[in-house]
């Protein structure tokens, strides 16, 4: 018979543990112990809580009850850190037993194919190797522990979580995270505006010469060059960060999530110079970012949905990863990766619904929950990671990106979504492989029918992300009469809206809508604002006065 293990001193990742090898959700659970499911929601969140005495004493007694089948699922679910693993003294990982895949198949609260992708997922084995060299691991301790914690996850507290997230507003996110970093210091600014008096604040920071570029894209006027792949394997996650990563692995498997270790661009420098823009990036894989920099967010969101007050205590995280504006702005000493997102506005012609003018249709999305960034938040489209496709020093410019968004997220290229997996097309946007839609405007390659242009530049101190907020115009009504109806949001998009640039009150409401992301919001105004300039007859847009003091 399996000898009864003694745990001198329990924690909440040990109770989790014995929930595990019991296979009873958090309420079941609870009911068990005598407890109030909170407590055991609590263990899950914060796995270093030891519980109080009496309560120890209650999972002392259900440990001493186990069957010989469950003592044994509790040994293999016992890590090196665990007292079970040697009553109190660490065995080296290599001589415990794989990851209990099989338990994770017949587990009700799972899908089978969560335990096949734990396994197979070539994406997932690299973030598992990511996470055990960031935390000094040996090799195999993070898949280990993901699927000990994924034995332990409740999808309906996953899902409660999630819910909560979702009802954090964006201007409280702002708000908080000025309220943590404080006033900036010239030359940097908070992004704010007023819109028809409106005053609206993001999470924005940015500078006066970082806006209102107008900067054409695909005219060499983004010099941006790739340096090369500086080491940023020495990134070191201590227990906080360890534990923060490995939940955030277990809930992309629990919540079907893609995730996908392709290249990031990481840009080290930048300057707006001369109309021209010159930037430095080297590459990292998305792993880095996914279980560093990217886990700010939900930190934050809990101490916010929870009313907790913010500082680095309750932020630590945050505290490590990016602990004040100089962090933030100095590009050159830490993990820096982002993205492009554009207004796409699409001309129309003249109809009596729309006063007998032509105008513009804006195209606005709901993210999708499957999204890593922004999951359920309101954005423009498209919105794209800035990372290589196949040619890395052509991929670098937004232009690139831009089209290849284009394609992927509304017109119905499949084989440019570098979510889907490796890139084996040796020039996946030539000509002879674009969509009807995107050929029309190559074939097209005219200012006065169509444009994209960079209107601006920040930091978002969400996440640290460097956002690059652009406009899409298309200027010839014909291109919609023949496109318009192919026009349809992929896998990313819960939901696409469409608004008219003559329909100032509807915009107005749309951007008062507390569902935005922070970047999106910054890409929306920024497009509202240029748009204004370009668009003549075609738009009457809402106000918009910047507020850079």
């Amino acid at each position: 018979m399996e000898p009864v293990p003694v745990i001198d001193k329990w924690t909440g990742l040990e109770a989790c543990r014995l929930q595990a090898c019991l296979r009873m959700t958090n309420e079941g659970f609870a009911n068990h112990l005598g407890v109030a499911v909170r407590t055991i929601a609590a263990w899950h969140d914060r796995p270093e809580i030891t519980p109080r005495l009496e309560i120890q004493q209650a999972l002392d007694s259900v440990l001493a009850r186990l069957k010989p089948p469950e003592l044994e699922r509790f040994a293999q679910l016992s890590g090196p850190e665990s007292p079970a693993a040697g009553k109190g003294r660490a065995e080296p990982a290599r001589d415990l037993p794989p990851a209990p895949e099989q338990a994770l198949a017949g587990r009700h609260a799972l899908q089978p194919d969560v335990a096949e992708r734990l396994r197979t997922d070539p994406h997932i084995a690299a973030a598992f190797g990511r996470l055990d060299t960031m935390a000094g691991w040996p090799q195999g301790e993070a898949r280990r522990r993901v699927a000990t914690a994924l034995l332990s996850l409740d999808s309906s507290v996953l899902q409660d979580q999630q819910h909560h997230w979702g009802m954090v507003r964006r201007s409280t996110i702002a708000d908080a995270l000025w309220a943590y970093y404080g006033e900036p210091q010239p030359p940097y600014v908070r992004y704010r505006a007023a819109c028809d008096g409106y005053p609206v604040l993001t999470s924005v920071l940015t500078r006066s010469e970082w806006l209102d570029l107008a900067l054409p894209l695909n005219q060499g006027l983004d010099r941006f060059s790739v340096g090369p792949t500086e080491d940023h394997d020495r990134a070191v996650l201590d227990d906080t960060g360890t534990r923060a990563a490995v939940r955030r692995l277990a809930q992309v498997l629990a919540s079907h999530t893609r995730l996908v270790n392709a290249p990031l661009f990481r840009l080290r420098s930048l300057t707006a110079q001369d109309g021209a823009l010159d930037g430095r990036f080297g590459l990292c894989d998305f792993a880095s970012y996914a279980l560093t920099l990217d886990l700010l967010e939900n930190e934050l969101l809990d101490a916010v949905s929870d009313a907790r007050a913010l500082s680095p205590a309750a932020l630590p995280l945050r505290a490590h990863q990016l602990p004040d504006l100089s962090a933030a702005v100095h590009l050159h000493d830490r993990l820096c990766v982002g993205g492009t997102l554009a207004l796409c506005a699409i001309a129309r012609p003249a109809s009596r619904a729309r006063r007998g003018t032509s105008d513009y249709v804006l195209l606005v999305q709901e993210r999708s929950g499957k999204v890593l960034n922004g999951n359920r938040r309101l954005s423009v489209i498209p919105k794209a990671f800035h990372q290589p496709l196949a040619d890395y020093s052509e991929d670098v410019h937004l232009g690139a990106t831009l089209e290849r968004e284009l394609e992927e997220e509304l017109f119905g290229r499949e084989d440019v979504d570098s979510t889907f997996g490796d890139q084996k097309c040796a020039d996946p946007m030539h000509p002879s492989r674009l969509s009807p839609a995107m050929k029309w405007l190559i074939d097209h390659d005219d200012p006065s029918i169509w444009r994209m242009e960079c209107t601006g530049f920040g930091v978002n101190l969400l996440t640290g992300n460097y956002e690059f907020p652009g406009l899409i115009v298309i200027d010839d009504p014909t291109w919609w009469e023949q496109f318009g109806g192919v026009i349809e949001a992929n896998w990313e998009s819960s939901g696409l809206r469409r608004y008219s640039s003559l329909d100032r009150s509807a915009l107005g409401e749309l951007i008062r809508d507390p569902a935005w992301s922070n970047e999106g919001l910054f890409a929306l105004l920024q497009g509202l604002r240029r748009l204004d300039q370009l668009g003549e007859q075609r738009v009457d847009l809402p106000s918009i006065e910047l507020e850079i003091l």
